[in-house]
């Protein structure tokens, strides 16, 4: 008798839910992000079904489909290509909550703008600086964000180059 782990039902229908929405994420990709993924024939094939597929009862069909033929794939690579994809990976976050960080020191201490530019020589300082005031003066007056988001994106293209 060997020894074999029991996995309970709940877990497996856990697993397969999981599995059949990852079919669904891959549904929802552009045909360039569905190549970029090299999916088996088979899995590619089913996905395209499922696109061109629109009455609900056929799509949930095809989508259980889906699950089934991901039984037979390595999840984690496309877990982990989609992830990145939606900005879910660890690493994009830490840099997301570091570039928001740096954007609420910015309007809320003075000294900030100067500890950036100590640590990011090549910062072009007037440029924040006009975008910090003009932040303050968009809360102030209750005005949409573009600025807040603008000081968003400078501070992304000085903390992260390779993503601007």
């Amino acid at each position: 008798m060997e020894d074999e782990v029991q996995i309970s039902k709940t877990q497996r229908k856990r697993e397969s839910h999981s599995l059949q929405d990852i079919g669904e994420e891959l549904v929802a990709l552009s045909m360039e992000r569905l190549e970029q993924l090299n999916l088996p024939q088979i899995l590619l094939d089913a996905v395209l079904d499922a696109k061109r597929i629109s009455k609900f009862g056929a799509l949930r069909r095809q989508m259980q489909y889906l699950g089934r033929l991901m039984r037979d794939v390595d999840p984690a690579p496309i877990r982990e290509r989609l992830d990145g994809w939606k900005g879910q990976s660890a690493t994009e976050i830490a840099k997301m909550h570091q570039i928001e960080r740096w954007r609420t020191r910015l309007l809320e201490d003075d000294r900030a703008l100067g500890e950036l530019a100590d640590a990011h020589p090549g910062a072009d300082i007037q440029r924040l600086r006009t975008l910090i005031r003009n932040t303050q003066r968009e809360f102030e007056a209750k005005k949409p964000p573009k600025n807040f988001r603008e000081l968003y994106q400078a501070l992304r293209e000085i903390l992260d180059p390779k993503a601007g």
